[in-house]
């Protein structure tokens, strides 16, 4: 779990910084970004002081003079077409889509023609994607966030001077807990978009089992208070976490087999948790799939539409659902000469399932040209050689 502390404002660096700080490796978040835009951003990381507090500011330096103005579409398609992680790339679009679909309000456009300014440079892109990375680096998979700092005033935008908040950060904090915090734009949309898609919850920081702290500065350092966003990173101490989620389902007996892949990854993309094809015989004999999506209930009209988009559906279905889950945590164990993570389920504090994660085994056993299924029993061997065995507690040193 991530507890991401916006009382003093967000922003794109801020996050940044701040999930560095926690223990992000810059070049992972450099490899990242130089997916989907290669060579043309640096993440350049510094110590600062902010109010007499240390932080860790990181600034996206230009490389290059193309600087293109952009679409969502076109951003959605650079990112889908980026060598990432699917959790990388799915949490990236959430967010785009986000602040498109506030953009889109704002300026009484279609999404896919929002014209981004700012937020469409290559450093905003940058904040979002190293971000992102950084969330799955530490593996992280749930975030909360504290009410948000949005500021007073007035800001000069791409359109003149506009009102703090300004009007997209008003738009997506509808619901979401804000008060003003101070003069000036405490909080970006970049910042406030990447907040509200990916954080499931505004809340005080929540009961855990700290691992790490990380602080990210802003670039003014103000005389009254730290222009910081702490990011607080640990284990939930509760039994297991319950949330009320929505599965949308249809059936389905005239898509071509082939599209399903696409159909599934979509669903992912848009918000939900896990999709996936259940074989079922409907009237008259005809053998069909009933195609399924759970996510947040935030998410179920954008999982909606890309069922009525994807598939051949006329209709389709929502069903209210209570999903519980154990808390968990990723820990890294040495296979050959590569790392794979152990997804670790917790239960009353003690492991109930470690599971090495088959992309990371995967990855390894392409990389090394050894066969996937060696590579996998190395990997739960390794995990338990480390202590990680059903009904132990977590080895002191993770």
């Amino acid at each position: 779990m991530a507890w991401i502390d916006a009382s003093a404002g967000v922003a794109g660096d801020m996050l940044l910084g701040a999930l560095v700080d926690a223990g992000a490796p810059p070049e992972v978040l450099q490899a990242a970004v130089d997916a989907v835009v290669p060579g043309a951003v640096e993440l350049v990381r510094t110590e600062v002081v902010r109010c007499g507090m240390r932080a860790c500011k990181m600034e996206p330096v230009v490389r290059t003079d193309d600087l293109p103005h952009r679409h969502w579409s076109d951003i959605r398609s650079m990112l889908a077409a980026a060598a990432l992680p699917d959790a990388v790339r799915s949490r990236a679009l959430q967010v785009f889509g986000r602040l498109a679909e506030a953009e889109a309000g704002v300026h009484g456009v279609e999404v896919d023609q929002v014209h981004f300014h700012e937020v469409g440079a290559l450093d905003s892109i940058a904040d979002v994607v190293g971000a992102c990375a950084a969330l799955h680096h530490l593996a992280v998979d749930r975030v909360v966030a504290s009410p948000i700092a949005l500021g007073s005033g007035t800001v000069e935008g791409a359109h003149g001077t506009i009102p703090v908040p300004v009007p997209a950060v008003l738009s997506m904090t509808g619901g979401w807990q804000v008060f003003a915090g101070g003069v000036g734009e405490l909080a970006t949309p970049t910042g406030v978009a990447w907040v509200t898609a990916l954080a499931d919850e505004c809340s005080a920081l929540p009961p855990m089992r700290l691992d790490c702290v990380g602080i990210g500065a802003g670039t003014k350092d103000f005389r009254d208070r730290a222009n910081v966003v702490r990011v607080v990173i640990g284990v939930s101490e509760e039994l297991g976490s319950s949330a009320e989620d929505v599965v949308v389902e249809a059936n389905i007996d005239d898509l071509d087999p082939r599209v399903w892949p696409h159909v599934l990854r979509s669903l992912l993309d848009s918000g939900a948790d896990d999709a996936w094809l259940t074989p079922i015989l409907m009237k008259k004999g005809r053998p069909a799939h009933t195609v399924h999506a759970l996510a947040p209930a935030r998410y179920a009209d954008s999982v909606s539409s890309v069922l009525l988009a994807e598939t051949s559906t006329i209709g389709l279905r929502r069903i209210a659902v209570h999903k519980t889950a154990l808390p968990r945590t990723w820990i890294e164990v040495a296979v050959g000469s590569g790392l794979v993570r152990i997804k670790v389920a917790l239960q009353n504090d003690r492991i109930a399932q470690a599971t090495p994660e088959f992309e990371d085994v995967a990855e390894l056993a392409r990389s090394t040209g050894r066969p996937l299924r060696a590579v996998l029993s190395e990997a739960a061997a390794a995990a338990v050689a480390q202590g990680l065995v059903t009904g132990a507690r977590l080895p002191a040193s993770n």
